[in-house]
């Protein structure tokens, strides 16, 4: 691939600030290099001192980069560019992740990654300037940054609580504040002091962050007679009500996945051996959502809504038929 003289003295520029800048050598590749450039919105014939920081999704970074660079990188290529550079630029302190939302979700499509101005002050001298000055104040500073931007997150986990006193922290997002509504609203008013939660989920599904869930007591299950499953086959919330020898199968919808007839068969065959009674729950944040996911709900199942938290909706043909009580 032939590139433009602008475009090689770019790249390479780019590449030698990350190797001062501390990087591994798998991040000053070109790959690196260009979301670099990207983040910095300096196309091949701009200065460097004017860069900017603009929230970019992954999407949008390769999209600057095949039209100012010449690269073009495959839509399957966005998971390599998040793991492989992004992830590095985050931990090394180069940028930002959702610098607007810092509660946004994980796995939100509106993540977005922004150079930090410590980052900025340091291309505004390059490369001719007193750039390398600020990079040692960059790396005196990054201790510092790192745990102001851990603070920073962790303002923003959703705390969970259960009933035998065991503390959990949720990332952010929409998705797990349903978690923490299931077990402070639903539980408590549907199944009680009873209740042993055995599993919740966590929408930071990646590796490096919190991993698939949040809670998983295996050996109840097994008690139970619930094989060990891998985590994509399990609902998002899982609640034995001892009393009732009842098992809860909750799925959060914000965003996918009400209890269909599909899924129903699905979580059937996967606790087909339990020795509880399994009752099947699908819980929304609210009515909108509700109504958008009613149509694909199963027969013989529950339906929770966290805005009017006190009401359940049964699909359960006539097993609840009869006058309610006035008043």
């Amino acid at each position: 691939m032939q590139f433009t003289e602008e475009q090689t003295v770019k790249l390479t520029l780019a590449k030698e600030l990350l190797e001062k800048l501390g990087l591994p050598k798998a991040q000053c590749n070109n790959r690196s290099a260009w979301v670099f450039l990207a983040l910095a919105d300096i196309k091949p014939n701009d200065n460097w001192a004017e860069a900017k920081s603009p929230l970019l999704p992954t999407v949008t970074i390769m999209e600057f980069i095949r039209n100012e660079y010449g690269m073009d990188y495959k839509p399957n290529s966005r998971e390599t560019i998040r793991r492989q550079t992004l992830h590095q630029f985050e931990q090394a302190r180069i940028i930002d992740r959702n610098r607007d939302n810092p509660a946004r979700a994980t796995n939100s499509k509106d993540n977005n990654y922004s150079l930090n101005k410590e980052v900025i002050n340091i291309l505004v001298e390059y490369p001719k300037g007193n750039w390398e000055k600020k990079i040692l104040e960059y790396k005196n500073s990054v201790t510092e940054l790192t745990e102001q931007y851990k603070r920073t997150r962790e303002i923003h986990m959703i705390p969970i609580k259960t009933p035998d006193g065991r503390v959990f922290e949720l990332s952010p997002g929409e998705h797990n504040k349903l978690h923490a509504d299931i077990i402070y609203e639903f539980c408590s008013r549907f199944i009680g002091s009873d209740g042993h939660i055995l599993y919740i989920g966590d929408t930071a599904s990646s590796r490096e962050e919190k991993g698939k869930y949040m809670l998983l007591e295996t050996e109840y299950l097994k008690s139970l007679n619930v094989s060990p499953m891998s985590h994509d086959k399990l609902p998002d919330v899982i609640v034995y009500d001892e009393k009732n020898n009842w098992l809860f199968l909750i799925e959060a919808v914000t965003s996918h996945g009400p209890i269909s007839p599909k899924r129903w068969v699905e979580l059937e065959v996967a606790f087909k051996e339990c020795k509880a009674g399994l009752v099947y729950v699908t819980a929304f944040p609210n009515q909108n959502t509700f109504r958008k996911y009613a149509a694909d709900i199963a027969w013989e199942t529950e339906v929770w809504i966290a805005d009017n938290p006190s009401h359940m909706i049964h699909f359960n043909g006539d097993r609840f038929l009869g006058p309610h009580k006035k008043g």
